[in-house]
């Protein structure tokens, strides 16, 4: 009998994400000392040994800063995040931080819940003090949004029908996000021109070493007088050491963030928010359901979606009567030829094969006919360049 695929949780998952379980293939709970799988939010994994018997981490959320993925691709696991699930609520908080910067709204609440005067003086006082906290509208203004992935694609179509002038910056945009993108949104050739001309510029891009500090004293300086700018992507993107003294220059006149340091957190220029980008009951729901179903097509057909290590690969249901082994293995030239020659010699026929390949890592599904010992399993193993064996079910 085949034994259940064990959960671990780190972090509170939503119940509807944990329902897609079914409990006679799986056993879920927060405390497992060899988990076949982990689902987690936003606990740190760089410190946690990775068991012998892990074959997937599905993080509910777009990020992986907290997943060692390099170590996870040397030991052939599987990284699963859940990109576009939280689009909608990091999108309406954008919208949020632009009407809060736009209308000083932070510092009109303080003012108000401050007044200490008696309630005849109340309305006059309020009337008097308006004036201070003047902004300006969104309709007329140029947004620049820097990464048009799932997020920046929504926000940019919603500053459109707002009506707001939209400039978008990504070179490297996919063929799917580009036909959702509103052909109202004009294109810029360069970081710096998109600074040049934008009243506000929202940050959506992930957190790599070719983006970390993304936004530093040369670009900032390209940003015009009175501008805001917004990061719902990753604190690091930019360079808090440049933007403070920019800050005081008035470009950008605000700053919004979804991520506060003890640097910028008490700034007047500066609002802070405690990283509430996907902290909707929507948004929770919708990660962990994709993140539930990532797993369940690894672990039991070896489909692999939105894996932020190993190449997108299906191969459909498993034939009656065959087995599906998936492999991890390097990219190179004749790790094929070695994997079948194993099978071969192992007396299994080959029904059915598929190989995909991204960057260093390749990864193979192979349905096989006759008797499945483990001692052919531990043949491929042995195979130099095969990072992990499984057989899916």
């Amino acid at each position: 009998m085949l034994s259940k695929y064990r959960i671990l949780t780190l972090n509170e998952i939503a119940p509807k994400g944990l329902a897609l379980l079914p409990p006679d293939q799986y056993e879920v709970a927060s405390e497992f000392s060899d988990p076949d799988a982990i689902l987690v939010r936003s606990a740190n994994l760089h410190e946690r040994p990775l068991n012998p018997r892990l074959k997937a981490i599905a993080r509910a959320g777009a990020g992986v800063n907290n997943i060692p993925v390099n170590l996870c691709s040397q030991r052939g696991i599987a990284v699963f995040n859940t990109p576009g699930a939280n689009a909608n609520a990091v999108k309406e908080l954008v919208l949020a931080g632009m009407l809060v910067a736009a209308r000083n709204v932070c510092e009109a609440a303080a003012f108000v819940r401050a007044l200490d005067v008696p309630a005849e003086r109340l309305a006059d006082e309020v009337e008097r003090a308006k004036k201070r906290f003047r902004g300006f509208e969104l309709a007329g203004r140029t947004l620049g949004v820097i990464g048009l992935g799932a997020i920046g694609v929504r926000v940019a179509n919603m500053a459109i029908e707002l009506g707001m002038t939209v400039i978008g910056y990504d070179p490297a945009i996919s063929v799917r996000a580009a036909w959702q993108l509103d052909s109202r949104v004009e294109q810029a050739l360069s970081l710096e021109s998109l600074l040049q001309q934008s009243d506000f510029v929202s940050l959506h891009v992930p957190l790599l070493d070719s983006t970390r500090h993304l936004i530093n004293a040369d670009r900032l300086a390209h940003m015009r007088t009175g501008s805001v700018l917004l990061n719902f992507s990753r604190g690091e993107i930019v360079d808090e050491a440049a933007l403070e003294p920019a800050l005081e220059q008035g470009a950008p006149a605000r700053y919004v963030s979804d991520f506060p340091s003890a640097r910028l957190k008490g700034h007047p220029r500066v609002i802070s928010l405690p990283h509430l980008g996907a902290s909707t009951e929507e948004s929770e729901e919708n990660c962990a359901v994709m993140a539930v179903q990532q797993l369940r097509d690894f672990l039991e057909r070896g489909t692999v979606h939105r894996s932020v290590n190993l190449p997108e690969v299906e191969l459909g249901a498993i034939p009656e009567g065959a087995h599906r082994i998936a492999i991890v293995n390097d990219n190179d030239a004749g790790m094929i030829a070695a994997m079948t020659r194993v099978l071969g010699e192992a007396k299994l026929n080959i029904e059915d094969m598929i190989n995909r390949a991204r960057d260093e890592l390749a990864y193979t599904l192979i349905d096989v006919t006759g008797p499945l010992a483990d001692q052919a399993l531990d043949a491929l193993r042995a195979v130099p360049g095969v990072r992990s064996v499984r057989v899916c079910h």
